[in-house]
């Protein structure tokens, strides 16, 4: 009962999208999700952070949920994303290590975790029973109401009693057997170009797509390319970009651009899940210059070992190309299909002397929520 309860509120409370990342203690409660609501299974609980804001930015209701151990994966982005943009975010987490928790290991973060939401001012709501269910209405409501994350700390005693368990019989998963078949030949020349002069062949390439730029210098030569209301802007957020235009795409049905990098990528475990959910209208565009750009080009392995479109095949998608000109940028921009498509750019490293965009964090997320209502 328990279980189906939970969604039944989730539903009752508007939620469309749950972004999940599985707890032992809800294993249950994961297999049902599916039944009920649009889920998108992460491998790792910080691009939660990400794709929740792009499903919200798209006027999505989401709610995240994971283990509470993964909230110490995620407070940089929920501070730096959720926070600085005023965004909701609903957090449904198993609270472990306080309650007949049986691994060590578990216990040190979660015993401290409401100290440590407490110090960030990010609220949140303990919920230690079924009598108590009501609680994660209020959750859901304080977040959307209030435009801010709200974490409910589910006690593992919520779940106790007779529930819903689900057996292998009736969630079955699929065959898993398949051929993996690849043939991949390219070459990595020498790059010519830096970042800005691709962000500017792409930047007059654009239509009516939506933009998410990678933090830092991206973003401000972005904005020096080419000012528009559909460009947001990230002010923080490491390895975010991505997933925001990820959770764009599953929820605005618009075409979606993202500029991303190759540091910001190896950082991240988005590309599985990208390939996975397969949205026809993502484009991630990696600006690989082989170094952190923004802190001052200090290299990356992608520099001299890894090639980040193979990356992205082993990740599972399949609609890749590689550009080293401008005129190759162009080629691959216009054969790129349906997506998700992966273009990878080699370019050489610098910034260019571009300001700062000089948008609020407000001003940012309105100019581009505004633009969603414009076709």
């Amino acid at each position: 009962m328990h279980e189906r309860h939970v969604i039944d509120r989730l539903a009752g409370q508007g939620i469309d999208t749950v972004v999940s990342l599985p707890c032992d203690k809800t294993k249950d409660l994961c297999f049902l999700f599916p039944k009920r609501l649009r889920t998108v299974v992460l491998t790792r609980e910080e691009d939660g952070i990400g794709i929740s804001a792009g499903l919200a930015l798209a006027g999505g209701r989401p709610a995240l949920h994971m283990q509470s151990s993964g909230l110490g994966n995620s407070l940089n982005a929920v501070m730096s994303l959720t926070v600085t943009f005023d965004l909701p975010l609903p957090i449904l987490a198993s609270w472990r290590g306080v309650y007949h928790e049986s691994i060590p290991a578990q216990v040190p973060f979660n015993r401290a975790l409401p100290g440590v939401l407490d110090a960030l001012d990010i609220p949140y709501t303990i919920i230690r029973d079924e009598t108590e269910a009501g609680l994660i209405d209020a959750v859901i409501e304080n977040a959307y109401g209030e435009m801010r994350p709200h974490v409910a700390l589910i006690v593992p005693s919520f779940w106790e009693g007779p529930g819903d368990v689900c057996t292998p019989a009736e969630s079955p998963l699929p065959p898993r057997s398949r051929k993996s078949l690849l043939e991949y030949h390219r070459t990595i020349r020498e790059p010519g170009m830096t970042r800005f002069a691709a962000i500017r062949v792409i930047a007059d390439l654009l239509e009516g797509e939506l933009v998410v730029a990678n933090i830092g210098v991206p973003s401000k030569e972005l904005y020096a390319a080419r000012d528009r209301p559909e460009n947001f802007y990230m002010l923080g957020s490491y390895t975010q970009a991505t997933p925001i235009g990820l959770g764009l795409a599953l929820q605005s049905g618009r075409d979606v651009v993202v500029l991303d990098g190759d540091g910001s990528l190896l950082g991240s475990a988005v590309l599985p899940v990208v390939a996975a959910e397969a949205p026809a209208n993502l484009t991630v565009v990696c600006l690989d210059n082989g170094a952190f750009g923004s802190t001052g080009n200090q290299p990356t392995s992608a520099y001299g070992q890894v090639d980040m479109e193979l990356l992205a095949i082993a990740a599972g998608i399949r609609n890749t190309a590689k550009a080293h000109t401008p005129e190759e940028i162009r080629e691959a921009w216009e054969a790129r299909g349906r997506g998700p498509a992966f273009i990878h750019i080699v370019l050489k490293p610098g910034n260019a002397p571009v300001p700062n965009v000089p948008y609020t964090p407000e001003e940012i997320r309105n100019r581009f929520m505004g633009s969603l209502q414009r076709v």
